[in-house]
């Protein structure tokens, strides 16, 4: 874990990596006078992304894919 902290590895560091590069080509090619883009604007963000559910849409979903592939409802 100190490792980590020292030198990122992983997707998060990759991500950084490709949220910089956007950076700097947006900065590159912004307006005159209008704010300057920072690499955390193009760092996505995951646990805005997925949907909370309740447990009943859970179970929900699970039925569907068990069913799907064939399987049998064990209610």
């Amino acid at each position: 874990m100190v490792y980590y902290q020292l030198e990122p590895f992983g997707t998060d560091a990759e991500m950084l990596g490709h949220a910089i590069t956007s950076a700097t080509i947006a900065n590159a090619n912004r307006k005159k006078g209008s704010k300057p883009y920072k690499p955390e604007d193009f760092m996505p963000d995951f646990e805005k992304a997925i949907k909370k559910q309740s447990t009943e849409e859970m179970i929900a979903y699970a039925e569907m894919i068990t069913a799907a592939l064939g399987g049998k409802d064990l209610r």
